[in-house]
């Protein structure tokens, strides 16, 4: 790694600290909340057989299936602490990577799904301790680890359910035909584009993509873009060095995770509708599918954290398994597997703040 190289990527995180400490302020949790709020009134109000009176059904839920839930959802967020450790070389404890996690996942719960938190994560990282080029490497070799999960899991789960992935949705038809298919292949394409692309960037030729990056803001109506290609260049060049000389069980064992996050993630729904619904093993293999097809939609949502869009699609796709139980099972998912990461982003936030910058600062002084 050359000097240069290196120092441009600190002092663009030194540029871009301001932006990073207002994604992670705590007062950004009500604008999720309220976009979230605002589509559950307005599902609760345009849907007829939604009442005051059907609120309660969600004590109707088996208490077995609610904690096989939660514990689905411990599970999850372990294997997540679990693979923050083998990204880091166990560099990270636990404790630290479960910080580092629920940090990660309020900045993602804060931002549209479509922008990310990735500089947020690299932050987060650099103040744990961890150097920019292991920061960087760890976080784009995440992204690519879900975005190509994604791109693997979508045409098998498409396979295994026989057409039975795609719900009947005709109130959504608009002049694409269907819209819900329209934006799963248009997420689709793009994530697989861009997994290529940044696979090939990170692990093949960085220096050539760097390159092509250069090229390309040379353009005449690209340039005032160039510096920001340069910066991104070095980025890359920075994380594909991090990754070297990685040991194969090294890439088994964070590729393991992946699936293991995951498949907990949508089996923590799959409890919770059969809180509500007794399924077949084929119709838990439908409602898994559908949370595949689901989250890469989400994943071109422009409000945080897909706040009022996972609402919203969550009716559409499992209402044929839910019936009178789609609303209050809709609140209790996000419940469940949203908001508490809001909360708890909001909580250990400031004291992370105080325990990383403002200590050293006062350091600094004395």
């Amino acid at each position: 790694m050359d000097r240069k190289t290196g120092g441009s990527s600190r002092r663009l995180m030194d540029i871009d600290k301001k932006k990073i400490f207002k994604v992670l302020d705590p007062n950004r949790i009500w604008i999720p909340i309220l976009l979230g709020l605002g589509i559950v009134f307005y599902l609760f109000y345009s849907d007829p057989n939604i009442t005051a009176d059907n609120l309660h059904l969600i004590f109707d839920a088996k208490l077995s299936s609610v904690l096989v839930a939660f514990l689905v959802l411990l599970a999850r967020d372990a294997g997540y602490a679990y693979r923050i450790r083998v990204l880091s070389d166990h560099e990270l404890n636990w404790s630290k990577s479960i910080v580092i996690i629920i940090l990660w996942e309020f900045s993602s719960a804060v931002t549209p799904s479509v922008v990310g938190g990735t500089a947020v994560a690299v932050f987060i990282f650099m103040a744990e301790g961890i150097n920019v080029g292991k920061s960087l490497a760890y976080v784009m070799l995440t992204a690519i680890m879900d975005n190509l999960f994604f791109v693997i899991a979508a045409p098998l789960v498409m396979l295994f359910t026989h057409g039975l992935i795609f719900p009947e949705v005709s109130a959504m038809d608009i002049q694409y035909g269907s819209s819900l298919q329209f934006f799963f292949f248009l997420s689709y394409a793009l994530i697989a584009v861009y997994t290529l692309i940044m696979s090939y960037a990170l692990f093949v030729r960085p220096r050539a993509f760097k390159w092509f990056l250069l090229k390309m803001t040379s353009l005449k109506y690209l340039k005032k873009w160039k510096e920001k290609a340069n910066q991104y260049g070095d980025e890359i060049i920075l994380a594909s060095s991090g990754l070297k000389g990685k040991a194969t069980s090294y890439w088994v064992k964070i590729s393991a995770a992946t699936v293991f996050i995951w498949s907990a993630r949508y089996l923590m729904l799959n409890s919770l509708v059969e809180a509500y619904h007794t399924l077949t093993i084929s119709e838990h293999m439908v409602v898994f599918s559908r949370q595949v097809i689901m989250w890469i939609v989400m994943l071109i949502s422009p409000t945080p954290g897909s706040s009022g869009t996972a609402e919203y699609f969550f009716n559409q796709f499992f209402y044929e398994y839910l019936g009178d139980y789609t609303f209050v099972s809709s609140i209790f998912w996000r419940l469940m597997s949203y908001y508490p990461y809001l909360i708890l982003g909001a909580i250990f936030l400031p004291r992370w703040v105080r325990s990383k910058f403002f200590k050293k600062d006062k350091k600094a002084t004395s």
